[in-house]
């Protein structure tokens, strides 16, 4: 009796099928067969509370102003905050997401206070503060790059540089349209004019 076989059509569809499942497994996995250090497990947990910073901070002053460009911006930063913790989850290392306004880190919640203090004040305030987490993200992202060798530590690093390069221009582009200007505070001159001069980037 003669085997009857599948037709080509659905031969080459679960061909396809299989190929976008390996795909997609390929994007989403963690390798850890690079050994992470201290330094690295260090600065994943400070930056999961940075994103954090910026996350509960701008669902504040979006609760107070209902301006653009918090209420976008608020829900990226949860995803930077998921980047860092699926990293740290597939390393094993434990870690603690305290509820909103709440710091391990006492820098970050005197940031905290800070800004949503100032970023009451007025709207134009707020706009500032916004710039001013994203200069300090960028900053603090290059120079946990730098210090790494891990390549999975430093490709998650630069995706999320590539989100904060783009929240910044946000921020700068709204505080331009209501006649205003930003200053960088924690990234140098020449680097911020790189970024504000620059359309808006694919992060991956």
């Amino acid at each position: 009796m003669k085997r009857q076989t599948a037709p080509i059509s659905l031969i080459l569809a679960m061909g396809l099928f299989t190929l976008l499942l390996v795909s997609c497994k390929k994007d989403t996995e963690i390798t850890t067969t690079t050994p992470l250090t201290d330094s690295d497990k260090n600065a994943l947990l400070f930056m999961l509370e940075e994103e954090k910073l910026a996350r509960d901070t701008y669902t504040y002053l979006w609760e107070v102003w209902q301006i653009n460009p918090f209420t976008n911006i608020k829900s990226s930063e949860q995803s930077h905050m998921d980047a860092i913790a699926q990293v740290l989850t597939s390393y094993g290392i434990q870690y603690t997401i305290l509820p909103a306004g709440q710091f391990a880190d006492s820098l970050l919640l005197n940031f905290y206070n800070q800004f949503v203090t100032s970023g009451s004040i007025n709207s134009s305030n707020a706009l500032q503060i916004g710039a001013t987490i994203e200069d300090l993200d960028i900053s603090d992202l290059e120079e946990y790059t730098a210090q790494s060798t891990n390549e999975t530590v430093i490709n998650v690093f630069n995706s999320l540089e590539c989100g904060s390069r783009n929240h910044l221009r946000s921020f700068v582009s709204s505080i331009v349209s209501a006649g205003g200007s930003y200053t960088p505070q924690f990234i140098s001159q020449d680097y911020y004019g790189i970024i504000i001069s620059s359309s808006n980037e694919k992060c991956k």
